[in-house]
């Protein structure tokens, strides 16, 4: 099994046959003409959905870049193509994810990567029983432990199982991420709104909000430490916890510590603002869900008091008036007066927060935060010879992660912008044809990861809602 942990591959895969999960990977023709795919053979393909192929055709036959298409082509369905395992489950739907080169479901990876084809599921019932199955699993793995960043399928080994904390046989990492809990309540709220399906929000469902409520309100802090502990015997200081496993100390003043970041790296200032953003967003969709499907109104009155009580915190505690910049909103902070400002790539971060529909894509405090965050006051804004983007400590200086640059054309409103943002992300592929996990500012060939689902599939997401967004000429013109 490969680590998450710096795989850097420094060569390009070009058009030779290779392996996803043990399975041949060949170029062969695709379906336009003009440029061959990348994707696994169609036998040897997890999930084949027809309404994903037919999208695939539609934009492919459309886009004149050869290259780009070919792009779309191999990435739009790789979550599909080589992540997922569908099944039937105590007569339910049952789907588990790979995030890719690892063979572990992280619930905040297994949500994005499904997400992207949500708006196909009404014409094709197949592939939203997949989703639903999706859906029914995180619902499983939070009830296992709503602490855990990352599932085994079952019980089994992980090579986490030494870390000193609470660990289960059914748990790949136990790293408390506030994200783990939101993502499963986004994927379900999306879900319903465009299927109109509510098999989904059973009593174990409605038993997963409970344990998200009960965990959001414990690591508050306002009543001690609460339970989760962390420690790691490791040489990487942003994969343990300091002061015993508690991480730093926080002031309880109604935020929600999260002792990890979605790029599973140690927090420094326990509060971290976009994930408590995120946070408020998923209490309100979660309400929404128990108040009109399961007739839970005491649970959704609980929901929607704890969004506003953590809204009006971060409102008091995580902006600050910047002298260059205006008022922003920090990164991190502890409640004590302490901010950190910087940017890290991982979703939930800064610069996703429209695109997570956490505020409006003109509030001036989130544009403010926009252009420091990509600019050099921002400790992890890289840019070198060929690309400029966000990073993150997770694999350090002078390599950016391509998701950074997804999100900067998602929340872009200036076409230009956008431009460039595809003319680079196509340009720095190190023609693999697929999206990593971060690659190096003056040479991509150097880059972490071959094999990252969520990755491919955002940029897939990407491609695809500048279609639907009658961009195509936009596209064309790169």
């Amino acid at each position: 099994m490969i680590s998450r942990r710096n795989f850097i591959k420094s060569s390009s895969l070009g058009l030779a046959a290779w392996a996803i999960d043990g399975k041949a990977v060949n170029a062969f023709t695709s379906l336009s003409e003009g440029y061959v795919s990348d994707r696994p053979e169609a036998a040897e393909r997890n999930f084949t959905s027809k309404s994903v192929e037919e999208t695939i055709k539609k934009v492919t036959s459309q886009l004149t870049d050869k290259k780009l298409a070919r792009m779309f082509e191999n990435c739009f369905p790789n979550t599909l193509d080589t992540t997922v395992h569908y099944r039937i489950q105590d007569g339910k739907p049952d789907t588990f994810v790979y995030t890719g080169d690892i063979h572990a479901m992280w619930l905040r990876d297994s949500a994005a990567q499904v997400f992207p084809y949500l708006r196909l599921i009404r014409e094709d019932e197949p592939l939203r029983l997949l989703i639903a199955g999706v859906i029914n699993r995180q619902t499983k793995c939070i009830l296992i432990d709503p602490y855990a960043n990352a599932f085994n399928d079952g019980p089994a080994k992980s090579e986490w199982m030494s870390d000193h904390t609470a660990m289960k046989p059914e748990l790949h990492e136990r790293k408390w991420e506030i994200d783990s809990l939101c993502y499963p309540v986004r994927l379900a709220y999306n879900y319903w709104k465009i299927s109109g399906d509510v098999s989904v929000f059973d009593k174990d469902w409605e038993k997963a909000v409970a344990l998200t409520l009960k965990t959001f309100k414990e690591q508050q802090r306002k009543d001690g430490r609460g339970p989760y502990k962390f420690r790691r015997k490791t040489e990487r200081q942003l994969d343990t916890l300091c002061n015993d496993g508690y991480g730093a100390p926080v002031k309880p003043v109604g935020l929600i510590v999260s002792s990890f970041r979605p790029s599973d790296d140690a927090t420094t200032l326990n509060f971290l603002v976009p994930s408590n953003l995120f946070a408020v967003k998923s209490l309100l969709q979660a309400a929404e869900i128990l108040e009109n499907v399961c007739k839970n109104n005491v649970m959704a009155s609980e929901c929607n008091g704890l969004a506003i009580e953590v809204h009006a915190a971060i409102e008091k505690y995580a902006m600050s008036e910047h002298e260059k910049f205006g008022k922003i909103y920090a990164y991190e902070v502890d409640g004590f007066g302490n901010q950190l400002f910087m940017d890290d790539a991982n979703i939930p971060s800064l610069l996703s927060l429209p695109y997570l529909g956490c505020v409006t894509d003109n509030d001036p405090v989130y544009l403010n935060t926009r252009t420091l965050i990509w600019s050099d006051a921002n400790p992890y804004f890289f840019k070198g010879r060929v690309a400029e983007g966000i990073g993150g400590p997770h694999i350090g200086f002078d390599y950016i992660w391509p998701m950074s640059i997804i999100m900067k054309a998602m929340t872009a409103k200036n076409d230009n912008e956008i431009r460039y943002c595809i003319k680079t992300l196509r340009d720095t592929d190190a023609n693999t044809n697929f999206m990593h996990e971060s690659f190096h500012i003056d040479n991509p060939e150097k880059f972490t990861r071959k094999w990252f689902a969520w990755a491919n599939t955002l940029f897939g997401e990407l491609i695809f809602k500048l279609y639907n967004d009658n961009k195509l000429s936009l596209l064309n013109s790169i």
